[in-house]
């Protein structure tokens, strides 16, 4: 069973302990203070989120520079909101955090812009063995297109997944042969197999020391083995079906973010409970 409303309630009942909670995962078991040198312990300052050594008075900000830096909101609201982006399979909208958490749709949407910060906190460590590599285009005609025209409307983004592992997912100006050649080399370990749909540019990857199988998907073939792309159309469909789902539209700006979010769920799809671990990420500054 993963994390549920009651564990949340039951842990996070009041500012003190949110704050309390923060000072922990950032600074941890903190006995020696940092300036004076002695062993000490911090006491938190009345009415202030602010940390104090007992003996020299040095202050810690555990909220300094982390996503609720001078942030008015409370930190049980702000927690919340957390909790339920880690249990959500297809996100959060703003709409329904200003409804869950009643504040103003403005300070909901800067609460999910900041969550989402958070998941895009990935690794460096690039994907390796088996991987499926595949692009989509995310949007949708403009009002008043005519003849099918949809420049400047559809965004793509370019994906690579390891067969029972992590996805790494980018939105890209394009899907011309340097974009995706990159991003192969960004986000692969040379010596992988890449397996792809037959567009003729990822065979230029066996120059940069990668393998490579190609699925047809024109001839209306899915699967020959162990050759298919059925991963990673999996995850496209339900980033796809969220976003029209949850979010209806999002703006090329802030698309990543949204792939960010989805990203970090299928990786964590396999841990049992997700929140405990964002909390860590938001105690982290930026």
């Amino acid at each position: 069973m993963g994390y549920t409303f009651g564990q949340f309630n039951q842990e996070f009942s009041d500012e003190k302990v949110c704050l309390d909670t923060l000072f922990h995962y950032r600074y941890g078991e903190l006995s020696t203070c940092p300036k004076c040198q002695q062993e000490t312990k911090f006491y938190r300052l009345k009415n202030r989120k602010v940390y104090s050594c007992l003996h020299c008075r040095y202050q810690l900000h555990p909220l300094a520079d982390t996503i609720f830096h001078k942030s008015e909101t409370p930190l049980t609201k702000w927690f919340f909101a957390m909790f339920l982006f880690a249990n959500s399979k297809n996100g959060v909208s703003a709409k329904e955090l200003e409804r869950h958490l009643g504040v103003t749709y403005k300070t909901a949407w800067r609460i999910a812009r900041q969550i989402r910060r958070l998941m895009s906190q990935d690794g460096e460590e690039k994907l390796s063995g088996t991987v499926e590599m595949d692009e989509t285009l995310i949007g949708g005609y403009k009002r008043g297109d005519i003849g099918g025209n949809t420049k400047g409307t559809k965004q793509t983004v370019i994906g690579a997944v390891e067969r029972g592992g992590r996805i790494k997912a980018k939105h890209t100006e394009n899907r011309e042969t340097h974009t995706i050649l990159n991003q192969i080399q960004s986000d692969i370990e040379p010596g992988s197999k890449l397996i792809t749909d037959e567009w003729a540019v990822y065979h230029k990857a066996k120059k940069l020391g990668y393998g490579r199988r190609a699925i047809k998907h024109l001839d209306k073939k899915y699967v020959r083995g162990i050759v298919h792309t059925n991963t990673i159309e999996g995850f496209w469909s339900q980033l796809k079906r969220s976003i029209n789902g949850t979010y209806h539209v999002v703006s090329p700006k802030y698309l990543q973010l949204f792939v960010d979010e989805f990203s970090f769920r299928y990786n964590l799809r396999s841990v049992s409970s997700v929140y405990p671990m964002l909390l860590k990420r938001a105690a982290r500054p930026f």
